[in-house]
């Protein structure tokens, strides 16, 4: 079964600073969420997909984790201590028990199911539960990479058309971008997870059509290239990028970053906000 996009994760030293640029740059961002495990989150949302940013903010309460399951807490502290930047790629999920069991099958998944439930507020300062479970794939080609699968328990309490609408004229997501030394090596790992048998190739690399957006895996001098800003450091494996954002109104856009005081790079067609601006992520806006 095709998965597509979900959630995007944004690992960041200091949440609200990260906030407040993605809020400058014309965004809704939502209030501060806490985890049992130490982490604190803030959402930016589109319809059917967000942005999260996360952050270690209660070091203390990170357990360890018992064989076979994974460690949130432990996974952004120690890809924090290596800098900032998307550290988790996370698809749709319809059933983390189905998704636990294909990932085995495929090679890709060792690790236990998930389940939790927390807290949200609306916009009214009401409370509801939203709740989740996931499944967990691996790649040994990119071990900073967080990959998962997502399986919303109460989806009428999680989206909200009110967080979708951006000054920014942002419509939605088009896709994420990932760079490593050898884009094919990973087009096995993405067809499993990614539940699709069609990985394509192009002049950049290789990419992933799913349901809701596209995948693409290129090499730093494609990446350079095709942006015109740096690639991420490879010493330690293949790095998720940008995310590549679609636009309804470029006009929009560049007012906000104007007012935001944040000056993009225009290339190709695109804007993009480089990753020594946004918090070790690029954040790449496109006109259809």
């Amino acid at each position: 079964m095709p998965r597509g996009l979900d959630h995007i994760v944004h690992a960041v030293r200091d949440l609200d600073a990260a906030a407040a640029f993605y809020a400058s740059a014309g965004f809704t961002v939502g209030a501060r969420n806490r985890h049992p495990w130490g982490t604190h989150n803030r959402i930016v949302q589109f319809p059917g997909f967000f942005i999260e940013l996360i952050t270690v903010g209660e070091p203390g309460l990170i357990p360890m984790p018992p064989q076979g399951s994974f460690s949130f807490g432990g996974f952004t502290r120690d890809f924090l201590a290596r800098g900032e930047g998307l550290s988790m790629l996370v698809l749709e999920g319809k059933g983390a028990a189905g998704d636990v069991a294909a990932f085995h099958q495929a090679g890709i998944g060792h690790l236990d199911q998930f389940d939790f439930e927390r807290d949200a507020k609306r916009p009214d300062g009401s409370t509801v539960k939203v709740g989740f479970s996931l499944a967990f794939a691996t790649d040994p080609k990119a071990p900073d990479i967080g990959y998962f699968t997502c399986q919303q328990h109460y989806p009428e309490n999680f989206w909200n058309p009110a967080f979708q609408i951006h000054s920014n004229g942002v419509a939605g997501i088009a896709g994420v971008t990932m760079v490593a030394d050898r884009p094919a090596d990973h087009a096995a790992f993405f067809r499993a997870f990614c539940g699709v048998s069609d990985v394509t190739s192009n002049p950049n690399g290789i990419a992933v059509r799913t349901p809701r957006g596209e995948i693409g895996v290129m090499d730093s001098t494609a990446y350079r290239r095709q942006f015109a800003v740096k690639p991420p450091n490879l010493a330690d494996g293949a790095r998720l990028a940008a995310i590549r954002l679609s636009l309804r109104n470029k006009a929009a856009l560049i007012s906000a970053l104007g007012k935001g005081g944040i000056a993009p790079v225009e290339h190709l067609g695109n804007v993009i906000i480089p990753s020594d601006i946004g918090h070790g992520a690029t954040l790449i806006f496109e006109q259809p």
